[in-house]
């Protein structure tokens, strides 16, 4: 069985399991949602969502967080790891957008990569659930289950995004990309499936016995 069969696989059966796939990171408008997506860096979506329910319903500007200031920022978003690295984040990423974009969230890659903390997947996010534009985030989960799917050889996640974007028609991405983080985290998990029980990796891989090993991104 070769990449492309495999892929075929993965999105029969995606698109079974996940017929509709509602964004994971709650929000109010794109802003929120990049802060949203900054914020989960290292920290599941649960946790966002549960810290956020209490800031977006009187905070959903870049106005908003350019007033709170850093230090109130980090106050209200403590619970969250690596809380003081995402608070100057925020605040530097809402003044440029304040400064700079007259307080809108800009619709290109380049110049969301040029905001502060804002890096390739978190772009891709936004550009893909935020604007619709057809874009692959590729995270660590989605790294490595490209891995155990035998869709990637694993390099790094630049590569891994270059050979989803390979073998799966554009129209497919932005659900593409949802319904495998559904995926893992419910089927395919990183210390319960090691590529050898769920319907994926039993499906693309009959044959395997032996728990996979994965590089990391």
């Amino acid at each position: 069985m070769n990449e492309e069969q495999r892929a075929k696989i993965v999105l029969k059966i995606l698109n079974k399991t996940y017929p509709r796939t509602p964004i994971p990171l709650k929000h109010r408008n794109i802003f929120t949602l990049l802060i949203s997506v900054l914020l989960s860096a290292q920290c599941t979506d649960v946790n966002v969502n549960n810290v956020t329910k209490n800031i977006y319903p009187k905070y959903n500007k870049p106005e908003h967080f350019v007033k709170l200031g850093r230090k109130k920022i980090e106050k209200l978003i403590r619970s969250i790891g690596i809380f003081r690295v995402k608070a100057k984040s925020v605040y530097n990423l809402s003044k440029t957008l304040v400064e700079k974009y007259n307080g809108r969230v800009p619709k290109t890659f380049e110049e969301l990569e040029e905001l502060p903390g804002v890096g390739h997947k978190t772009a891709s996010v936004v550009m893909s659930q935020g604007f619709g534009y057809p874009a692959f985030p590729v995270d660590t989960h989605i790294h490595r289950l490209a891995q155990r799917w035998g869709l990637t050889n694993g390099k790094n996640v630049i590569q891994t995004e270059k050979d989803l974007k390979r073998l799966f028609p554009k129209r497919y991405w932005n659900k593409l990309h949802l319904q495998i983080i559904y995926y893992g985290r419910e089927y395919c998990k990183a210390r319960d499936c090691y590529g050898i029980s769920c319907k994926i990796c039993t499906s693309c891989y009959p044959k395997r016995k032996k728990p996979i090993k994965t590089k990391k991104a």
